[in-house]
């Protein structure tokens, strides 16, 4: 059990968007700076990790929610809007930056993703987060893939064994039934797909 609560926390969501970009840095060939590539890797973790750990430190203190899990859906409503706005605006950001527009497919993407789980809400259904956020950077990878013509499918089948293992933990972790993973998988998935061909 401690193994799968590790495995929870290592690629907690808010940790995904660092690590895929770290990966983006490391595979696709871009013609940029490491000073440059340090600055944004910076950027996005203090973006994407530190500010949604404040917000829910303060939701907490403010009792808006009774753990940092964030385990039933009224409890997830504000936290993934909040987190909707956040990509969105860093996606319009790096959209406009020459040589790394394709980060801002990464984050519009997610922000696509969160809002189709968002509309789950309403349906009563609650979807795994997690699955979501490994899932929209292995379709990231997945689209990139055709984009740059880089034989990527080592990373790729990475990322499907680790969303593999994901899936395990939070399922052994009863947070989530089988549908849920699924569902946050598959919205993930696809959301870099669409947007690819849209954008």
């Amino acid at each position: 059990m401690r193994f799968y609560k590790f495995i929870s926390i290592l690629f907690h969501p808010i940790v995904i968007p660092t690590i895929g970009i770290l990966f983006y840095f490391y595979f696709i060939p871009i013609n940029v700076n490491n000073y440059v590539k340090a600055t944004v890797l910076a950027f996005i973790f203090i973006t994407t990790y530190i500010l949604p750990l404040f917000i829910l430190i303060l939701f907490k203190k403010l009792n808006l929610i009774k753990s940092f899990k964030a385990e039933s859906i009224q409890e997830r409503k504000t936290p993934v809007v909040i987190m909707i706005i956040i990509f969105y605006l860093l996606g319009s950001t790096f959209r406009k930056v020459p040589n790394l527009s394709d980060i801002g497919l990464l984050f519009y993407a997610t922000c696509l993703g969160l809002i189709c789980i968002y509309t789950l809400f309403s349906l009563k259904i609650k979807t795994s987060i997690h699955l979501l956020s490994i899932g929209i950077t292995t379709g990231f990878f997945f689209t990139l893939t055709t984009l740059y013509n880089e034989n990527l499918i080592v990373l790729v089948s990475l990322l499907l064994l680790l969303s593999g293992l994901m899936a395990s933990a939070r399922l052994h972790l009863k947070a989530h039934t089988n549908k849920e993973v699924y569902i946050g998988f598959f919205i993930g998935f696809i959301s870099p797909i669409l947007l690819f061909y849209c954008l």
